[in-house]
């Protein structure tokens, strides 16, 4: 069993509130969770009006498989939202 954890730092420069950002992340995070069938969670930033840390995690028996997996979720989140800058990011295999 092959576990991958991505770490993805981004950006909101247009958000002016908390309230903007949680709808911005909410939003990414639900597409996310539907189109790659893997587990997301803001993990850090939570305070911050234009910061945000998500952990997305997928399992499988392949590690090719996972490593596909994270790299289209980063390219998702690097084409599906404009409003959004991808600061930086990190993929583990556990």
């Amino acid at each position: 069993m092959i576990i991958g954890l991505l770490t993805i730092e981004l950006q909101i420069p247009e958000s002016g509130s908390l309230k903007h950002k949680r709808q911005v992340i909410r939003s990414l995070v639900d597409r996310i969770r539907q189109g790659f069938n893997v587990s997301v969670a803001e993990v850090d930033h939570l305070d911050s009006w234009q910061l945000a840390t998500l952990a997305v995690s997928c399992v499988s028996s392949d590690g090719d498989v996972v490593q596909q997996v994270m790299q289209h979720v980063v390219d998702f989140v690097e084409r599906q939202r404009l409003d959004l800058v991808l600061l930086d990011y990190q993929t583990e295999l556990l």
